[in-house]
């Protein structure tokens, strides 16, 4: 079964086909617009904003915290009951270095604060951190999908593989259109490691 949605969808492949292409297109939008603000880089206001303006067309739930525990194999993600403590916690965090930068990404990738659409949007906020405090972006055509999932999956006991991972992939490059389409054509393959079966627990 697919999850409840505005375009009345049923079928989960056909909502996961749907949702990459309508996303994508107002992935390319938001990079013609100003959404979120300078004061809300690195805040969850600013992830809320993304999330809602990716998916508002498909999702009731668009930019908001979710209300359903969820996990992904054996890992759970942070419960309900503790979200908005966590989503603070974040927000806090310091964001001037390399290293704060990915620190404060998987303690949001933890959080999964949103119902689906967590790695698409989160993605996008850990390039606007990136641009506003280091002038730097992911190039994520050079990240491959295999090793990105396996070093996401191990961030939370160990950030140094997706640190090293992510660095890597690093260009000055912060206004090149063409490195940001190309992030948006591969997101779909780093949704991946978001879609699962969630289950309230």
């Amino acid at each position: 079964m697919a999850l409840e949605n505005k375009l009345g969808i049923n079928d989960s492949a056909e909502l996961a086909r749907t949702e990459e292409k309508i996303s994508k297109i107002k992935a390319i939008e938001l990079y013609e617009s100003n959404i979120v603000e300078e004061s809300e880089i690195g805040r969850f206001s600013g992830l809320a904003k993304i999330h809602k303006f990716l998916f508002d067309e498909i999702y009731d739930f668009a930019g908001k915290v979710r209300t359903v525990n969820i996990a992904k194999g054996n890992f759970r993600f942070a419960p309900v009951m503790y979200l908005e403590m966590a989503l603070k916690h974040i927000d806090k965090m310091p964001q001037s270095t390399y290293d704060e930068v990915i620190e404060k990404y998987v303690e949001m990738n933890v959080a999964h604060p949103f119902r689906e659409g967590n790695g698409r949007s989160t993605r996008i906020w850990l390039d606007l951190i990136l641009k506003k405090e280091l002038k730097l972006v992911v190039d994520w055509n050079k990240v491959d999908k295999e090793d990105y999932l396996l070093a996401m999956e191990r961030s939370p006991i160990k950030d140094v593989e997706i640190k090293v991972l992510l660095r890597n992939a690093l260009t000055d490059q912060i206004d090149n259109r063409e490195i940001y389409m190309k992030g948006i054509d591969a997101s779909y393959y780093y949704e991946g490691y978001n879609t699962f079966n969630s289950e309230d627990l």
